[in-house]
């Protein structure tokens, strides 16, 4: 189940890259809405996990990202947010796998 949660987070981390071009309206809509649906799905699974830090995380990005009520940040500063999540997301992936070949 793991590698569902890793490619979860690179394709989110692929879209929030994706963002910084210069694209349609219509496709940012579509990144906040998979964020959204992505993050909550990643807070329920760390939930589950008893990882309560890593499920603030989550919410906190669900919250930041959903479309419903837009938070008003100006393109220059949520391109710095989309590539801080990117990053962390990317670097979640890495350190989680190292973690699976430590504990094998």
């Amino acid at each position: 189940m793991k590698n569902v949660w890793s490619v979860l987070k690179i394709a989110l981390a692929v879209l929030f890259f994706l963002c910084l071009a210069d694209l349609p309206y219509g496709f940012y809509q579509f990144v906040r809405f998979s964020a959204m649906v992505g993050f909550a799905i990643l807070a329920y699974s760390t939930h589950e996990k008893n990882n309560q830090i890593e499920m603030l995380v989550y919410i906190a990005l669900t919250l930041l990202f959903q479309p419903f009520f837009k938070i008003a940040l100006g393109r220059t500063i949520w391109n710095a947010v989309d590539v801080i999540v990117a990053i962390y997301l990317v670097i979640s992936v890495f350190k989680n796998s190292e973690k699976k070949h430590i504990t094998n």
